[in-house]
């Protein structure tokens, strides 16, 4: 693939986007994505929203981590939804995001956006959340839970737990408790909290710490963190554009030993990462980040307590296997959109088009090295999903 955005591909993923969000309008993403609004600073600009996914790119900027001249020193820019940050990076409002991986595959397959993936920005940090008297997923039939965005690992994750339990996930039909139908519907991760509290869902999966702060006002329990159904699962991706990687390559590698550093300093002193989020750049309690850093003594209903599922994981490798079955598990995910570009894309070879893992494999000789996250030597792993 190219890269290059025609009509066409911006309509087929605008669509998509428009749906998905619920926001962002096809004629919207059609008009910015034809906008040059290209980089002209020689600076990279970041963009995000205020989860703690993003800690690897606040904190290496509250941290100075990022070299001078090559990030940009202003404070990176806030986004409140999935649909607005993806806008803003085929835009070129931003160019460097932490994106949900399954919706950089539609960027890149379904829109025809040059993104590409330089690696994980984070493994795990997400729940499902259900109401307090929910005390069993079957109690969900009938019922309505809410997602962050379609092509999320959450709806992914979410849809494989719901059918293991017999229940079918539905989008734009009521859900019937007879049937064991469930409604899937899209919200803002800030918006989620307050729909538990009014009775308008009755549950969400999202990236925390919505769901420790759910917990903490006494309107959600979370049910399952998301890690025990799918082991170290990559949820957000660090994505920039294919023609930043031809035309400066020294910038990225900066970048990604900048953010690679980041996820060290992180694992190395989590509570002193939840008080820079919380002072600089997240606007939830200092309680709830600290929370969704560490969840002391937690199980949630685990089957895998080996795997620490309740453990938001800053590692920054992007395991081939990982994306491999990541698009196989998206051909059997329910969507509100066009999934025509699915058919298109082989799940052998998306890896290889769609991730550079070049800098992060030179990050990673730099910096302490595998050891110092646990990785395998050969950095190549088997996948551990288990929805039951």
């Amino acid at each position: 693939m190219n890269g290059k955005l025609t009509r066409r591909t911006l309509m087929q993923g605008a669509l998509g986007l428009a749906a998905a969000g619920g926001v962002l309008g096809a004629a919207d993403l059609v008009r910015t994505a034809a906008t040059d609004r290209a980089n002209t600073t020689g600076q990279l600009r970041i963009g995000y929203l205020p989860i703690t996914d993003a800690a690897p790119l606040l904190v290496a900027h509250g941290a100075g981590l990022y070299p001078r001249g090559v990030v940009d020193g202003a404070q990176p820019v806030l986004f409140r939804s999935w649909a607005s940050l993806a806008e803003a990076f085929v835009s070129r409002q931003v160019d460097v995001v932490h994106l949900l991986m399954p919706l950089a595959v539609q960027l890149r397959y379904g829109l025809g956006s040059s993104a590409r993936i330089l690696g994980w920005n984070h493994t795990n940090g997400s729940a499902l959340t259900v109401a307090p008297h929910i005390t069993d997923l079957g109690q969900l039939a009938g019922e309505t839970i809410a997602i962050p965005f379609w092509w999320s690992i959450h709806n992914i994750v979410v849809q494989q737990m719901l059918r293991e339990r017999g229940l079918t996930p539905v989008v734009r039909q009521a859900p019937s408790k007879v049937a064991g139908t469930v409604g899937l519907v899209v919200m803002g991760p800030s918006d989620m909290i307050p729909a538990l509290a009014n009775g308008s869902i009755a549950g969400f999966t999202v990236a925390d710490p919505f769901n420790a702060a759910a917990e903490l006002r006494g309107v959600g329990r979370i049910h399952r963190f998301l890690g025990d159904l799918w082991r170290d699962h990559a949820c957000c991706a660090l994505l920039v554009h294919e023609d930043v990687i031809e035309e400066n390559p020294a910038a990225v590698q900066s970048l990604t030993d900048s953010v690679v550093s980041a996820q060290l300093q992180i694992g190395a002193d989590r509570p002193a990462a939840a008080a820079m989020l919380s002072d600089r750049y997240l606007p939830q309690p200092l309680p709830a980040i600290t929370t969704a850093l560490t969840y002391p003594g937690r199980d949630a209903g685990t089957r895998h307590p080996q795997w620490m599922p309740q453990q938001i994981g800053y590692q920054p490798f992007p395991f081939p296997s990982f994306t491999t079955a990541l698009v196989e598990a998206m051909h059997g995910t329910v969507v509100d959109g066009n999934t025509d570009f699915l058919s298109r894309i082989d799940p052998a070879t998306v890896h290889h088009e769609l991730v550079d893992d070049r800098f992060v494999r030179t990050s990673l000789t730099r910096i302490p090295g595998t050891d110092a996250f646990g990785l395998p030597a050969d950095l190549t792993r088997i996948e551990e999903v288990d929805p039951t």
